[in-house]
């Protein structure tokens, strides 16, 4: 979700939307305020699905630490030598370069 499209695509949807109220009711007024309504529910609806995408990530982590077992000294001690850096070890928490 790259935020500059989503909001441009929500002004023009809100643009759209008012358009469209304007032309029901006729009243600038009630067209403002339901648009300001829809503008609402629609960044509460983006902070949802921001919050969904942030928690399906941290769980998915989650179960990919707790199914990898933890580096050994021997894989360490490889790895060191090799050059690379073992990405599973960043992803834990609390996690120490040593």
């Amino acid at each position: 979700m790259f935020a500059p499209r989503v909001f441009v695509s929500m002004i023009g949807a809100l643009a759209a939307f008012a358009v469209a109220t304007y032309y029901l009711n006729g009243s600038l007024a009630s067209t403002a305020i339901q648009t300001l309504i829809c503008a609402v529910l629609m960044q509460v609806g983006y902070f949802a699905a921001i919050l969904f995408l942030v928690w399906k990530e941290a769980r998915e982590r989650r179960r990919v630490s707790l199914q990898k077992p933890f580096v050994t000294a021997e894989a360490a001690n490889d790895e060191k030598q090799s050059g690379k850096v073992p990405l599973r070890r960043l992803n834990r928490p609390h996690h120490f370069n040593s």
